[in-house]
């Protein structure tokens, strides 16, 4: 017969003293201030892990007399006061000094991803394209941004995943209870619940709206667990990246459609909605549907939309871009098409693709409902300029409207609490000058023995930590002991001298997390050599349904538990953010070797750099940006042109020999003083350009500056005079896309090939416009020259003049050009459709070259 086992929680009283601790724990501030975090754990450490560093949680479950004990602790009350005063100074600041007067009263930035990593206690992220979106907010609140953020609340979330003794990855999925996390029901005007529905097939979903603070801003959630709604339809937002696709595009009309009404219903009026990757896409449609129903017509209504519409894509992997197929289009926005008074043909074609054989991608129609594009590296903004060139079919695709905003990580959030306590002692404005290249110099003001002292304590304290996960890890698994004894013999001294290097991220197979074992006996060599020791510790999940991604992780399993590699191969369990704060601070080189040039950006890198790791990294994403020759190594990045067993060969030798000629000789080369001074020097390189470069707010800044302004100019332009020059721009681009087929271009002129220096060269064509006007359209000279096989260079370009009708319905166009090199150059000649109003001259994608 079994004994029931009831749970009771006996919550203490909050002294009055110390009220402002529930304030505090329900401002997700306290994510990346570690004041203020500092303030709960310090009353109890075990209490503080134990709840899962979730403040709420802890106010609830700490002992009364603990908190009563702290009222009478003068250090700990002295403490509260000041962060305190911290918390309400940061509260009561100013728009940043470089984003003063860039926006006004009125302006408002929406920014919609389907997932927000701000800290391990909200469950709603799964690697790195939430944590980007976490830091994303967090940078915008520190800058003073007018801002709202739009996700889903999920129940269950990510998966919480253990390794059994197989090496296979186990998930499990833990209930939510909102109660615990750091959120609240938004509420009408009558203090109810705020609602919003968006239809289904034959029913209508209840969505509940919540609110978090972040800081100055607000982040608006969704959740379908509402009691009016179906079992099935509460369970749509159960789970992040959980079900089919029925559940994947149910999740994205949740988030797109829903949270358009949900500002709505708000009273909110973005006038810049930045989408972060495609998931929600259908807030275009949203907010076209909105503008259709007041009378527009959809071709306008999509140019007003796109005028505001700032897209953000941040894989080249196909996986990452969604992709519906057609009778599932059917199925779910077959009645909505009709309220876009569209046919569903023209919708389909907004999400039309080569990738998408014949379905429906979610990237495509964010592009085309967006008018500001960009990938999240220089490298990854050409790439997606080549992958997503068939939006604009006839522009070069170095010229289309993608451009880049390297990725950035919040500072204040990832720089390990010894660095933060040194830097408040040193440079009191750190905080403030993150923006500041040049401040950063401070870092040599540092001695260096304090940096190489700080760095081992941060070590030593990952190892603690590394420790205790691996005992819970294997003796849970039936390790034995003389096993256990075994791989645990050179972490159970966490002060032994050894060097320590990380790989930790998403295992998939792009990532190539097994290319240093290319060579077993050579990582053996390195690994095992008892004056030089050496640790490499991995850590990472697979996508549930990823098996290859899965396998990666057994076949690393299975290295560390061969004997020559026990010990010095640990793989941990249970990735997620506070395991990474851990890592990127304690390690000291971290290790990436993608496929070039699939790393889109790798933001793990940049929290190692910002605190002194040194990355060790192929040079594809941030750091074929970041990498100076000082801070780092970098390996030379083979390209898809090459076969895939050359390229990994080549890679991984590239990268033994870095480890074993640079990397380890340097870390145990001590000077005089018992450390590696060269090391050091190469730490505070490490610091000195990755803080100011690849920060957040330096990324936000960016998005201000190239993408946000223009934007809520652009959208402002576009509204004026009841939308006018809206629906001037669509029916123009009508014109254009009718009679562009029929455009022609010839050479007039007899070609020259030869003129002297300082001399103007004549040139004129014949364009016939098949209907067009000659306003509608640019006639370009563009010279350059061409060296060593190296393509096209171009140094100048020149516009020709309408020169009046010629023969056959021809317009004449001429140009007098004096070219400013000498020399063997080129030029070309295009015309191309231009429009005032447009954003980007090339938007039509539409060119013709002579």
């Amino acid at each position: 017969m079994g004994i029931t086992r009831y749970s009771l929680e006996v919550q203490a009283v909050i002294p009055r003293e110390l009220v402002r601790l529930s304030e505090l724990s329900e401002d997700l501030y306290y994510s990346w201030d570690r004041h203020v975090r500092s303030l709960f754990h310090r009353l109890d450490r075990d209490l503080w892990d134990s709840s899962g560093h979730n403040p709420k949680v802890f106010l609830r479950r700490i002992s009364q007399s603990i908190l009563d004990d702290a009222v009478l602790d003068t250090v700990y009350m002295d403490e509260y006061n000041r962060i305190l005063a911290m918390y309400d100074s940061y509260k009561n600041k100013n728009t940043h000094k470089q984003i003063e007067g860039l926006f006004d009263n009125d302006d408002l930035v929406a920014y919609f991803s389907a997932e927000f990593g701000v800290h391990e206690s909200l469950p709603i992220y799964s690697g790195g394209l939430g944590i980007l979106a976490g830091d994303h907010c967090k940078a915008v609140s520190d800058l003073g941004i007018p801002f709202v953020a739009v996700g889903l609340l999920y129940r269950q979330g990510y998966f919480m995943q253990t390794i059994d003794v197989h090496g296979n990855q186990v998930s499990h999925y833990q209930q939510t209870d909102f109660n615990d996390l750091a959120i609240r029901p938004a509420t009408n005007a009558r203090g109810e619940e705020l609602h919003v529905t968006i239809s289904l097939p034959g029913r209508e979903l209840t969505l509940r709206v919540w609110l978090a603070r972040l800081g100055h801003i607000k982040l608006v959630l969704l959740d379908c667990d509402v009691s009016v709604n179906t079992d099935e339809d509460r369970f749509i937002t159960h789970q992040l990246y959980g079900g089919d696709l029925h559940t994947r595009i149910q999740q994205e009309m949740v988030l797109g459609l829903g949270g358009v009404r949900a500002l709505r219903a708000m009273g909110l009026a973005p006038n810049v909605w930045h989408i972060n990757e495609g998931h929600s896409a259908f807030q275009i449609l949203e907010r076209c549907h909105e503008l259709v129903q007041a009378g527009m017509d959809f071709k306008s209504a999509l140019e007003l939309v796109a005028s505001g519409t700032v897209f953000t894509t941040h894989t080249p992997v196909a996986a990452g871009h969604d992709i519906f197929d057609h009778d599932m289009m059917d199925t779910y926005m077959g009645e909505y098409v009709k309220g876009l008074g569209i046919k569903m043909k023209q919708l389909l074609a907004l999400g039309s693709s080569p990738a998408s054989r014949g379905g429906f991608n979610m990237t495509a129609l964010a592009l085309r409902g967006s008018r500001f594009h960009n990938g999240v590296s220089r490298i990854h903004g050409e790439v997606a300029s080549r992958n997503e060139a068939y939006i604009w079919p006839q522009i070069p695709h170095e010229e289309n409207p993608i451009s880049y905003v390297t990725n950035g990580v919040h500072v204040q959030t990832f720089l390990a609490r010894e660095w933060t306590s040194l830097f408040d002692m040193r440079f009191r404005e750190w905080r403030n000058e993150l923006l500041n290249e040049s401040y950063w110099e401070c870092i040599d003001e540092i001695p260096d023995h304090r940096v190489w002292s700080l760095q081992q304590s941060l070590k030593t304290e990952l190892i603690k930590d590394v420790h205790d996960r691996v005992l819970l890890q294997h003796r849970r698994n039936g390790c034995s002991e003389a096993l256990l004894r075994r791989i645990c013999q050179h972490i159970s001294e966490p002060e032994k001298d050894m060097l320590v290097l990380g790989f930790a991220r998403r295992f998939a197979t792009y990532k190539r997390a097994t290319l240093i074992f290319s060579n077993p006996d050579r990582l053996n060599r390195l690994l095992n050599d008892p004056k030089r020791p050496v640790l490499l510790i991995f850590a990472g999940k697979a996508h549930p349904s990823d098996l290859p991604g899965q396998q990666l992780i057994r076949q690393i399993h299975e290295y560390s538990m061969m004997p020559q590699y026990q010990g010095k191969i640990i793989l941990l369990e249970g990735y997620d953010m506070a395991l990474a704060r851990k890592l990127v601070t304690g390690v000291d080189v971290w290790l990436n070797n993608p496929e070039y040039p699939l790393e889109a950006s790798g933001t793990s890198g940049e929290k190692a750099g910002i605190n002194g790791v040194l990355n060790l990294s192929v040079l594809d994403g941030w750091w074929g940006e970041g990498f100076n020759s000082d801070n780092g190594w970098g390996i030379s990045a083979h390209g898809p042109e090459f076969d895939a067993d050359y390229r990994n060969h080549e890679e991984a030798s590239d990268l033994m020999d870095i480890l074993e000629k640079e990397v380890i000789p340097l870390y145990f080369n001590r000077d005089s003083q018992g450390y590696s001074s060269e090391w050091v020097r190469m730490s505070k390189a490490s610091m000195k350009s990755i803080i100011p470069q690849f920060n957040a707010q330096r990324m936000v800044r960016d998005y201000v500056k190239k993408f946000y302004v223009q934007a809520k100019e652009k959208s402002a332009r576009m509204f004026f005079d009841n939308a006018a020059p809206a629906q001037q721009l669509a029916e123009w681009k009508s014109k254009i896309l009718s009679c562009w087929a029929g455009v022609v271009i010839k050479r007039l002129d007899e070609v020259k090939k030869e003129i002297i220096f300082d001399e103007d060269l004549s040139v004129r064509v014949g364009v016939f416009l098949n209907g067009l006007s000659p306003e509608d359209v640019v006639v370009e000279c563009l010279v350059g020259t061409e060296e060593n096989g190296s393509g096209f260079n171009m140094h100048d370009s020149f516009r020709f003049t309408d020169g009046g009708d010629g023969e056959n319905g021809e317009r004449i166009f001429s140009l007098e050009m004096k070219p400013s090199l000498s020399g063997l150059q080129f030029y070309k000649i295009r015309v191309f459709p231009y429009h005032s109003l447009q954003v980007h001259p090339f938007e039509t994608g539409c060119m013709i070259w002579l």
